[in-house]
């Protein structure tokens, strides 16, 4: 395929986001450059705008313009419940559900030996340090992946002489679910957690 190196590099640049190979990422690029005035152009603006106005907050870790972001500054939240989530991404998943009306800490990964992530590496102490100010109950919306779930089981263990409630997001059968579906892990997590009637 000849084509002029900002085509390539435009190529090359979408192919690194999630979900979009190098043939997705050809595709896009020429849908882009096909609009450019309704698409390229004010999606570039918005992607220097981003980078220009968005950071982490200070407090938990979630991406805002402001910092504290307006997570933190809500008045309406309970400031005695703490989520701890790996990630912004799960942090969105939550706020989308409109499950949990309190504060959020983001760790920014998981623990992971084979990567190389150790408790240093990620927003443990920070975590430490808010639980001292007031919080009642942790909760620990970890993934349910290995990495996940030794973090979840570390910071039990961190938590557990902080004299605050810690609990765990439940795992096992999702609604909807029917049993055939299921793998093995996460049907062994749903009878773990089952409970009377």
């Amino acid at each position: 395929m000849a084509t002029g190196s900002e085509i390539e590099r435009l190529i090359q640049l979408l192919a690194r986001l999630p979900g979009l190979g190098p043939r997705s990422a050809r595709r896009a690029a020429l849908v882009l450059l096909k609009k450019r005035d309704v698409l390229l152009e004010p999606l570039a603006q918005a992607m220097q705008d981003a980078a220009a106005a968005i950071r982490p907050c200070e407090t938990c870790g979630n991406l805002d313009t402001v910092t504290p972001c307006s997570i933190c500054t809500d008045g309406r939240r309970d400031p005695h419940l703490l989520c701890v989530v790996e990630d912004v991404a799960d942090l969105w998943a939550l706020e989308r559900a409109g499950v949990f009306r309190g504060r959020y800490h983001v760790l920014g990964g998981a623990l992971s030996a084979l990567d190389g992530v150790t408790p240093e590496r990620l927003n443990v102490a920070a975590l430490l340090e808010r639980v001292k100010a007031d919080i009642e109950e942790v909760i620990l919306a970890m993934n349910a992946t290995v990495e996940g779930q030794t973090t979840a089981h570390y910071l039990m263990d961190l938590l557990e002489g902080e004299g605050l409630k810690v609990t765990r997001l439940a795992h096992g059968v999702p609604v909807g679910g029917e049993l055939d579906y299921l793998d093995e892990g996460t049907l062994s997590a749903a009878f773990k957690a089952r409970r009377g009637l």
